[in-house]
């Protein structure tokens, strides 16, 4: 899941680990950024609130003060210095205004919300750039998620995004900084996102709401990613459904994916997909519990505490067909997660990918 699943925060509301980053941050120059790293650490609220402490009358090393009519203008998308470059579809699951011609292009069902950074948004962004500023010290520029930028329209901004006229600064944030061009990643200086320890995620997660275990199987169904946890609890992933996971699709039980778009049964899927591999191969399983995934194999006898060395053993006699299995299994999954998204029957390809699933599984 990516940050833009998430509802707006304000500052103060910020994860702690997202708070050092944003003290870090504002200590150090340069007109652009580069805040990469994988989904779920945080990297949107982090820009907007990098963005608004350089837009604050009153900022401080902490970041904004969140009472200026600056920070208000933020809070209310409406500030006239600060310029957000997203798809279509982003910036209204987001709340931010579209312009009056895409608004009624929409609205009028012309066309669908672009999932690109469209290059007509691109150049009104060179032009926002080249006006006075309303009053402030400097005007920033947030493009996010950075790689929805075709080639076109990273090569639009190149020139504005080198030397910046007046006091522009830029701050992209990304899901997937690969993806953008090497021209583009060259002219930004690049902060990696900061992963938060185990405990510092948990207590986050508790503190936001979930109970404890619930806490804990959404974090590992997240891969350690606290954000991209919270957006599993809020679609109501309970542990009792991630630990039966492995042992109801092995079954072939449709419930399993029940309530499930194609591509978030293909995610799921892939996460199981991973962990037996990994079992298999004597390693630690990333995103369930070592005897849920035993559980599959018939062999339970480590329980939830066995070591991944246990696991292995486990497994140790599995024919090599068992591998073979599972790794066409992850090419086949692979493959149907690129037309995931324009499935004709999303009812009949949850029903194939269980059937699948239930094969690679035997």
């Amino acid at each position: 899941m990516s940050d833009s699943q998430l509802s707006q925060k304000s500052g103060p509301q910020l994860s702690p680990w997202l708070h050092q980053q944003l003290s870090t941050l504002l200590l150090r120059r340069g007109h652009a950024w580069l805040l990469q790293g994988p989904s779920g650490l945080g990297q949107y609220n982090l820009a907007l609130e990098l963005a608004r402490a350089w837009l604050c009358e009153n900022t401080t090393p902490a970041g904004a003060c969140y009472q200026c009519a600056s920070c208000h203008s933020v809070d209310v998308r409406s500030h006239p210095d600060l310029c957000v470059l997203m798809p279509e579809t982003v910036a209204l699951e987001l709340d931010w205004p579209l312009d009056e011609k895409s608004q009624k292009e929409i609205d009028d069902k012309k066309r669908k919300p672009s999932k690109e950074i469209r290059v007509e948004s691109a150049r009104e962004m060179i032009s926002f750039s080249q006006h006075t500023r309303s009053g402030g010290h400097t005007k920033v520029v947030l493009v996010y998620p950075a790689e929805r930028m075709n080639h076109v329209t990273a090569s639009a901004i190149l020139k504005t995004l080198e030397e910046p006229p007046g006091e522009c600064r830029f701050i992209l944030a990304s899901e997937a900084a690969h993806i953008l061009l090497p021209t583009i990643r060259s002219r930004c200086q690049t902060h990696t996102m900061v992963w938060p320890d185990e405990q510092q995620a948990l207590d986050w997660l508790v503190a936001q709401g979930l109970g404890s275990a619930d806490a804990i199987a959404t974090l590992r169904a997240a891969g350690g990613r606290p954000e991209d946890a919270l957006v599993l609890a809020n679609t109501g992933l309970k542990a009792t459904q991630w630990s039966s996971f492995p042992l109801m699709v092995s079954r072939g039980q449709l419930a399993a994916l029940a309530d499930l778009t194609p591509a978030q049964a293909i995610d799921r899927l892939q996460k199981l997909c991973h962990d037996m591999l990994a079992l298999h191969a004597g390693a630690t399983p990333r995103f369930f519990e070592v005897a849920d995934l035993q559980a599959v194999l018939g062999n339970t006898k480590g329980g939830s505490s066995a070591s991944a060395s246990a696991a292995g053993a486990s497994v140790r006699t599995a024919s090599s067909g068992a591998m073979y299995s599972l790794t066409q299994w992850a090419k086949d999954l692979m493959e149907a997660a690129r037309t995931a998204q324009h499935t004709y029957n999303p009812g009949l390809m949850l029903e194939a990918l269980m059937a699948q699933a239930q094969q690679a599984l035997r």
